[in-house]
């Protein structure tokens, strides 16, 4: 059974997982409308990656005895100033969800809830491979400049791994 604490903390997570889906999933719309299809394609993949992250935690705490609560959300932003601007806010972003993971993880502690720990853990790595990826895609944005061909081959870069990646997580890869 969940302590309060950790069903606060956890319904808590779900409700960043569920706004990181909406903030990937609006930065993937306007991606494509500016004919962005490979940045656009990896968002979207993306939003769905975050939208799994909730959906495994609102189980979690159901599982446990606890009320898993799917939270109203605001409107993220519907324009950004730029794929780099994009790129910088994702890291940022992961970063963020990094540090609230290891919050969660000393309440699970201070709590003495092991189970959750345990849990946990699947999420703490998850985060190791998402701030990568957002620092690799940071270097290959540096490298571009201002350079619209640069653009142009990473978008199509970023289209070819994105339907890379679904085919890794349709066939049971990484984050699901």
């Amino acid at each position: 059974m969940l302590s309060s604490k950790v069903s606060t903390a956890l319904n808590k997570q779900i409700e960043l997982e569920a706004s990181s889906s909406q903030y990937y999933l609006a930065m993937a719309s306007w991606a494509e409308t500016q004919g962005l299809n490979g940045v656009s394609g990896f968002l979207y993949k993306h939003a769905d990656e975050e939208r799994m992250h909730m959906l495994k935690l609102i189980k979690f705490v159901n599982e446990r005895g606890g009320h898993g609560v799917v939270p109203a959300l605001s409107q993220p932003p519907v324009k950004f100033k730029s794929v780099k601007a994009v790129f910088e806010e994702i890291l940022k972003h992961e970063v963020k969800v990094t540090n609230e993971i290891n919050k969660l993880v000393e309440i699970t502690l201070k709590e003495r809830d092991y189970t959750t720990h345990n849990f946990l853990q699947w999420y703490v790595s998850e985060q190791i491979e998402e701030e990568a990826l957002a620092r690799q895609i940071m270097d290959k944005i540096k490298l571009i400049g201002d350079d619209k061909s640069g653009l142009y081959f990473f978008d199509r870069d970023l289209e070819t791994f994105a339907v890379a990646g679904a085919g890794q997580a349709e066939g049971g890869g990484k984050g699901k």
